[in-house]
């Protein structure tokens, strides 16, 4: 009896065991990256570095600002319609840390948590820009960052207000 048992445990300790089995050849298969080619890679970096030295002018009454972009398909977007014309922007005070108004068109959202801080210019919900003259903590796409905060808090106030963003010359 003791045996017959003995015989059964040996077997299904067996068959337990081959059904852990791995094949390293077969998992390591999947996790391999392609690497870029030369050529691919190298117009990747032209393609970031043209995008990085773009700047548009953000205008608010008689101030005028320049900007620099991120480089994303948002602010990529976005140039394409300035390219067509400067776009107005009326925009309201949200939480007395930031301006936020309609943009007229959609552009494409890559929401990521972020802290915003003065000066920061980003996109709410694929259609919305708004200007930070004060901190927050929020999922937003980034387009840009202002160069020179000298008089910003001044320009934006406290009231609505209405801004006109242009490409930079």
């Amino acid at each position: 009896m003791k045996k017959s048992y003995f015989m059964i445990l040996t077997a299904l300790i067996f068959l337990l065991s081959s059904c852990g089995v791995s094949h390293p050849e077969q998992q390591e298969s999947h996790l391999r990256a392609e690497p870029l080619s030369k050529a691919k890679a190298s117009e990747k970096t032209k393609g970031n570095e043209e995008m990085e030295t773009k700047k548009i002018k953000v205008q608010i009454d008689n101030f005028i600002f320049t900007a620099t972009l991120e480089n994303n398909t948002a602010t990529k977007e976005l140039i394409d319609l300035l390219e067509e014309e400067p776009i107005t922007i009326e925009m309201t005070d949200y939480a007395g840390m930031e301006k936020v108004g309609p943009l007229g068109a959609t552009l494409t959202a890559t929401n990521e948590p972020t802290t915003t801080h003065s000066g920061d210019i980003v996109l709410y919900n694929g259609d919305h820009i708004v200007l930070f003259y004060g901190t927050n903590s929020w999922s937003y796409t980034r387009l840009g960052k202002i160069d020179d905060l000298s008089n910003w808090k001044e320009a934006l106030g406290t009231k609505d207000i209405t801004i006109v963003l242009s490409l930079s010359d």
